[in-house]
């Protein structure tokens, strides 16, 4: 582990390899799983505020989960996370041609109906974050279902830390960035 500002940072971070393939998993960390997407308490205003804009890029099956249960709610944990659509995947989950499971708050994005892409958590993951009183934790979050993701990464050499690049500029800040970046660097001579 290593430190960048308040940041705790993963070796895993840096070491291990990820690139999604969505033609393998078919997007399952949207559908599987207990909970929804974690949410920043900013990003449940924004949610609320774009409701009616993302709205044609849902499925019925999500506009009906979050007119229900709100664009939000309160998890098991006590943390903020998207709703689902009974009890199983996002209702913010849109399906593509192929199957694959897609985020229609990206779709909506996409298309310029919004100016927020999706959580900064679903646009980090494999990376978890975690926000401690005196420092937040970065983790790699390792899920069975991301196996192919693992192998493709290793194939194109790919570590986490420039998979998630954008992800993480839009959460830290592009100096905090650089300086993983330069850590990485450093490791890599060793």
């Amino acid at each position: 582990m290593f430190e960048i500002g308040k940041a705790i940072i993963s070796d895993d971070i840096l070491e291990r390899e990820f690139v999604c393939n969505l033609s393998a998993c078919k997007g399952a960390c949207c559908i599987d799983g207990e909970a929804g997407a974690p949410l920043e308490d900013k990003e449940t205003e924004i949610l609320v505020d774009i409701y009616a804009d993302v709205k044609p890029f849902l499925r019925a099956e999500g506009i009906l989960a979050i007119e229900e249960q709100g664009a939000f709610i309160k998890g098991a944990d006590g943390e903020w996370e998207t709703p689902l659509i009974n009890k199983e995947e996002c209702a913010y989950v849109i399906y593509s041609e192929k199957g694959i499971a897609k985020c229609g708050l990206e779709e909506a994005y996409n298309n310029g109906a919004t100016k927020w892409k999706k959580p900064v958590s679903c646009h980090l993951y494999p990376v978890r974050i975690t926000e401690y009183e005196e420092l937040t934790a970065v983790n790699y979050h390792k899920w069975e279902i991301c196996d192919p993701a693992c192998s493709l990464g290793e194939e194109l050499k790919i570590p986490i830390y420039k998979f998630v690049k954008e992800a993480l500029i839009r959460k830290f800040g592009i100096e905090w960035y650089q300086e993983l970046e330069k850590t990485a660097m450093e490791n890599s001579k060793l």
